[in-house]
């Protein structure tokens, strides 16, 4: 599995409107590229794919924005991997209908890769956002307690 610049921004961005869900607040693009460090237009990009997948909607005018489309709770960390970044095989020949190497059932790597995965599958499957947000407010706690 690898994470993209994409997915990172992706993850990123749907972990901030998940800290902004319960106020039920719509983010501005500008206001969350900033939060997150990212590009405004490469944000685009990504918001636009997202909304695309049914992570987040979007509100037009003047007072539009960006917002998740369902509970930070309902929406799992491996669903936006698997959406913006792909299969979280480390290998292509872990994919089903797989026909490019004629060693597949004699390799002995094959099994591992397969075990890299489902143990990648089995954590990034558990976690919620809402998970990601708890983690989140108390990092930013501690923060603010040690200045």
């Amino acid at each position: 599995m690898r994470i993209t610049y994409k997915g990172d921004y992706a993850l990123k961005a749907v972990l901030d409107l998940a800290l902004h869900y319960e106020a039920n607040s719509v983010i501005t693009i500008q206001d969350l590229a900033k939060r997150i460090d990212a590009p405004v237009k490469f944000l685009q990009q990504v918001l636009l794919e997202l909304k695309r997948g049914g992570f987040v909607e979007s509100r037009r005018g003047k007072v539009g924005g960006y917002l998740l489309s369902r509970s930070p709770s309902l929406i799992r960390l491996g669903e936006v991997v698997r959406f913006i970044d792909r299969p979280v095989e480390p290998i292509g020949c872990l994919e089903k209908n797989y026909s490019g190497c004629g060693d597949i059932y004699k390799c002995v790597f094959r099994e591992i890769w397969q075990k890299v995965t489902e143990a990648t599958a089995k954590i990034i499957d558990q976690i919620t956002f809402a998970d990601l947000v708890k983690v989140a407010r108390k990092r930013r706690e501690l923060l603010v307690y040690q200045i």
